[in-house]
């Protein structure tokens, strides 16, 4: 009911930036919060921040200072602004949102990830 689709990563050397976008759609009625997690090979999938619909944002004590979320409610949008990046930051980086869904009459609760996108940090 809800699709996530990421754009923006790829290769980059250390020291590098990059910015990631996830865009929301479907039948949603609102979006509490919209998070960034990335996983890489080998380890567990891990909080790197999230940023709720009022703006408020927590980051993981690895990327604070160098990363920053931001969103744009307007277009059920989130952005990750990935800025000194070290080869520590390589992963698989997922996109998450959790808000409610208005169809068939009702409201439902959601909670859904998009598909993921590599970024990889490497000279």
């Amino acid at each position: 009911q809800v699709q996530l689709v990421e754009s923006g990563g790829g290769l980059v050397q250390p020291g590098g930036s990059l910015r990631l976008s996830c865009a929301a759609s479907g039948s949603i009625f609102s979006i509490k919060s919209m998070g960034w997690y990335r996983q890489a090979a080998g380890k567990q999938r891990e909080l790197v921040g999230y940023i709720t619909s009022g703006g408020s944002t927590n980051y993981a004590d690895s990327v604070k200072g160098r990363f920053t979320i931001s969103r744009d409610n307007a277009k059920n949008t989130v952005y990750l602004q990935m800025n000194s990046l070290k080869p520590e930051d390589t992963a698989v980086y997922y996109c998450n949102a959790d808000g409610i869904l208005y169809y068939s009459g009702s409201y439902h609760d959601f909670n859904s990830w998009g598909q993921g996108t590599q970024v990889t940090v490497s000279s």
